[in-house]
């Protein structure tokens, strides 16, 4: 087939090798434009755009595809479908309309549950047992098409690095099937139950409020690990916890309970087992507390976002 493929983030990047692998023609690969990232600000590209470049295929960086201009590059392509994964800006009815069989969507959830910007994320903190990806025919509302395909997995304890990366390979090998025999696959329309809306990660989610029952506070260091990583503060320095363990500790919720850094919560405790200071790389508890001691009975501040 003919596809035009949209992504960014590392989460579509199996779906685009997975494509280019069984030897579908990708006419362009659609991208968000270079941004600063680390410390020296430099534009770089999106995980699509270089891994694109380096499998040779044609990239566009359009800020935004509302522009007839633009809409009529796309058209030009004469795209079969258009494949999307994470791609992160709003396709336009002209957009949707210009593949000659539709725009399929990768989406990292059982749809109609978590449809939006954080599915995997809002999926952990709210507990989910399961989660999984479904392909989607687009329509202009906000994941609101019909289902073509779906697969589940258990979270059972996985943090949202983990279960991103499993769920982006799950996604690929999805959408080459339905991809391989269309007419296996025929269109669902989303229950009418169940929806739920997967909001944006805000900033201030990972600062780890300990008034909250452990478990919860265990649901949100997973939710934030790796990025932007879950945090507590201590002597005016931010710390996070990138793992921990529930323990059935009692105590003053954030106030720590032993030499081990084990943190009392609104019900329950938890205790970290990789952490990370500010400017330095990722470490176990023990390493942390060699250097930075945090001593039974401190109170852990919430500091500022």
């Amino acid at each position: 087939m003919r596809i035009i493929f949209m992504g960014t983030p590392d989460f579509a990047v199996p779906t685009l090798d997975a494509l280019h692998g069984a030897g579908h023609e990708i006419v362009a690969v659609y991208t968000q434009p270079p941004r600063p990232a680390n410390r020296g600000k430099a534009p770089t590209p999106s995980p699509v755009q270089k891994r694109a470049e380096i499998l040779g295929l044609e990239v566009r960086t359009p800020a935004s595809l509302k522009g007839a201009d633009e809409q009529a590059a796309f058209a030009a392509l004469d795209p079969d479908v258009a494949v999307v994964a994470a791609y992160g800006l709003i396709l336009p009815q002209e957009i949707l309309d210009a593949p000659i069989w539709d725009c399929l969507n990768v989406h990292a959830s059982l749809l109609p549950r978590w449809r939006g910007a954080a599915p995997v994320q809002r999926a952990i903190l709210a507990g989910d047992v399961e989660t999984g990806v479904t392909i989607m025919a687009m329509e202009a509302g906000l994941d609101t098409g019909d289902m073509l395909a779906v697969a589940r997995t258990p979270i059972a304890g996985k943090d949202a690095g983990a279960l991103t990366h499993e769920l982006s390979g799950l996604g690929a090998r999805l959408l080459l099937d339905v991809l391989a025999d269309p007419g296996e696959f025929p269109p669902e329309p989303q229950p009418e139950t169940g929806v739920t809306y997967a909001a944006k990660i805000d900033k201030a989610e990972a600062r780890l409020d300990f008034a909250q029952p452990a478990v919860a506070v265990e649901r949100q260091i997973r939710a934030f690990a790796p990025v932007p990583g879950a945090w507590f503060e201590f002597q005016g320095e931010r710390v996070r916890v990138l793992q921990a363990v529930l323990c059935d500790e009692t105590g003053v919720p954030g106030t720590t309970l032993d030499d081990r850094l084990t943190i009392a919560c609104g019900d329950g405790a938890i205790r970290p087992l990789k952490v990370q200071r500010a400017g330095r790389g990722v470490m176990t508890t023990e390493e942390l507390l060699r250097g930075f001691a945090i001593p039974a009975g401190a109170m852990l501040g919430r500091g500022s976002v």
